[in-house]
């Protein structure tokens, strides 16, 4: 930044001065964290000395709080991937099912939401298509936020919901399945090779919850990347320009996202296999009935209070998983 060049190039000064109060911000959380590490230190030292049960008991409730920003601070620290730190695209699609998956899409929907707004993230709307009679049957939204992309990889794969219907006049139970796609927000400085030749576009009208001239013109863009058959759509602006650049936005981080699976399938000999939206393929269960629990099936991280999980408190499967796949990377 001392560089007598420096502005020349402003994007990239401006690249340079968010990693700069990125690393600041963490400089500061751990001084910080110090600083009340010093003082419960201190307390303790004193209580083995002439012991307080006043003392004990404000030293216990000045923990648990210092623990919990403890855990998320090192989770922070070892978010150390080459876009962990970046915006997320986040997809859902429903599984088979009709209304029944359409309603568990968009409850789903909710829940990252509200996580969000606990994390003090922004959400932007990229694509959001309305279910026949409820639900959605699809939604793209654009999560922007310091390692926003970094904790919701761990969301990617099938969310299973097991409950009685509200559609079922019969009162059965149903399962239902949804795939979450994550994907970060990939900057131009990123080499993602696309070809206007190898792509398909067209535009239609609207059909979305956008605003209200949103779907009285062709606005909506839908782009189809031939070699790989990925498509991305986006209707929620008016403008059709506007449109068409958050759907090559997707798209960048669809394809970056195609060459990391086929980079990891090569390496593990899986061959890039992928799996239905369906049974056995759920990495979490979210059962309302006969019994109120969630479950992550990859670290059996279990959860009793299915409220609050989708009122967005996420942030246990989100923490267990990630420190297990770091544990799994360090051997």
């Amino acid at each position: 930044m001392q560089e007598s060049d420096f502005w020349s190039d402003q994007k990239n000064a401006q690249q340079i001065i968010q990693k700069l109060n990125n690393l600041k911000g963490i400089v500061d959380e751990f001084t910080d964290l110090m600083k009340q590490l010093g003082t419960l230190q201190e307390g303790y030292e004193m209580q083995k000395i002439e012991p307080d049960d006043e003392m004990q008991l404000l030293l216990e409730e000045e923990l648990e709080p210092f623990l919990e920003m403890l855990t998320a601070f090192e989770l922070e620290v070892l978010l150390s991937g080459p876009y962990d730190k970046n915006n997320a695209i986040l997809e859902l699609h429903p599984g088979a099912g009709g209304t029944e998956s359409q309603d568990w899409a968009e409850m789903l929907y909710r829940m990252y939401i509200r996580w969000a707004e606990k994390q003090g993230f922004k959400v932007e709307i990229l694509d959001y298509l309305t279910g026949d009679e409820a639900g959605i049957k699809s939604v793209t939204i654009l999560i922007k936020g310091i390692n926003a992309y970094g904790y919701l990889k761990a969301e990617r794969g099938v969310h299973r919901l097991v409950r009685i219907s509200p559609f079922d006049s019969s009162g059965r139970r149903h399962t239902s399945f949804v795939s979450c796609h994550v994907m970060p927000e990939i900057t131009d400085d990123v080499s993602v090779d696309i070809h206007e030749h190898d792509l398909k576009i067209d535009t239609y009208r609207s059909g979305g919850a956008g605003g209200q001239s949103v779907n009285t013109t062709d606005s909506a863009v839908r782009i189809t990347h031939i070699p790989t058959g990925i498509v991305v759509t986006c209707q929620n602006e008016r403008s059709q320009i506007k449109n068409r650049a958050a759907a090559m936005q997707v798209l960048r981080g669809r394809l970056y996202e195609k060459q990391l699976e086929e980079q990891a399938a090569k390496l593990a000999g899986l061959g890039g296999e992928k799996k239905e939206i369906g049974w056995g393929s759920q990495i979490r269960s979210y059962v309302f009935h006969p019994y109120s629990m969630v479950k992550d099936h990859r670290t059996n991280t279990e959860m009793g209070n299915v409220q609050a999980v989708m009122d967005g408190d996420i942030n246990v499967f989100i923490r267990t998983y990630l420190q297990a796949s770091i544990n799994n990377e360090n051997g």
